[in-house]
């Protein structure tokens, strides 16, 4: 049996500012681009996708988030992956 006193404790505090999200229920399609999307398609999909971020009570936390755990793919926090990569090599963060 496991000893309680070991066991890392509650975690929802690592996520739960998703619930307040701008983009809760609308599908990951708007924020992660298909295989082979590319130009004047990706560009619209990534500008919607950023216009939502826009709006989100919770854009800080999303980005913070993103930054923080090098998330590769997506729109986060109204930056998209190499908008992300591009704050990480400024800041010599490990996700760059």
């Amino acid at each position: 049996m496991a000893k309680v006193s070991h066991l890392p404790g509650r975690a929802e505090h690592h996520w739960i500012w998703q619930e307040e999200a701008a983009c809760r229920g609308q599908g990951s399609d708007g924020f992660f681009h298909p295989a082979g999307e590319r130009g004047q398609e990706r560009a619209a999909r990534e500008e919607a996708a950023k216009a939502v971020c826009a709006t989100c009570p919770v854009r800080e936390q999303c980005l913070s988030h993103a930054l923080g755990v090098g998330e590769p793919y997506g729109v986060w926090g109204g930056l998209t992956e190499k908008e992300r990569t591009v704050v990480c090599a400024r800041s010599g963060t490990a996700a760059a």
